[in-house]
């Protein structure tokens, strides 16, 4: 699942929620919806988060990117 998947990525890297939100230009509360599996979040946001792993979000369902 997504949330897991993000939060797993940030603990590889060590990183807090609240680094990982500074480093990707986030309110920490961003970071903390997301894994906590809010849906009320914008794309842009997530993606400003999954950029710096690599990844994108975009119209694809997400369950079929298996993350």
């Amino acid at each position: 699942m997504f949330k897991d998947k993000l939060k797993e990525l940030r603990e590889q890297e060590g990183l807090s929620q609240q680094e990982l939100a500074d480093k990707a230009g986030v309110a920490l509360t961003v970071i903390r919806k997301i894994e906590q599996k809010k849906d009320n979040l914008s794309l842009a946001k997530v993606n400003q988060v999954l950029a710096l792993f690599g990844y994108k979000l975009g119209p694809m369902p997400l369950k079929e990117l298996n993350v």
